[in-house]
């Protein structure tokens, strides 16, 4: 019975966070600790006093840290890379539309517009 009411509360966490809009950090320190909850409890349980509450409060807190490093390293990265490359592929200077959040080039060529990924913008 503690394995579903767990498995529940893992499943729902992990749903929760999955429809966040806020930055990698957060979801992961969140997805983190849930995960660390869960493992700490089975550990705490099967191990020592059998106190499987203070497993899972020691795992949510390792987790929560964990996740969250993990998560602030992934929004570093992704800041770093968004902001590498202004132009695009044949020189063009990337223009920032505010309405989509995305990057935009206007091809000296063709005069079309065009996402910074080379998708055709219109």
């Amino acid at each position: 019975m503690k394995l579903l009411i767990v498995s529940a509360a893992i499943a729902a966490g992990l749903a929760a966070t999955a429809c966040t809009s806020s930055g990698n950090t957060e979801r992961g320190a969140v997805g983190g600790a849930l995960l660390g909850a869960a493992a700490g409890a089975i550990i705490g349980n099967n191990t020592g006093s059998g106190d499987a509450g203070q497993g899972a409060a020691i795992g949510a807190g390792a987790g929560a840290i964990a996740g969250g490093v993990a998560g602030a390293s992934s929004d570093h990265n992704r800041n770093n890379n968004s902001n590498a490359n202004r132009y695009g592929p044949n020189g063009e200077e990337l223009i920032f539309d505010r309405n989509s959040d995305r990057y935009y080039y206007v091809d000296r060529r063709s005069g079309r517009t065009y996402w910074a990924n080379g998708e055709y913008r219109g």
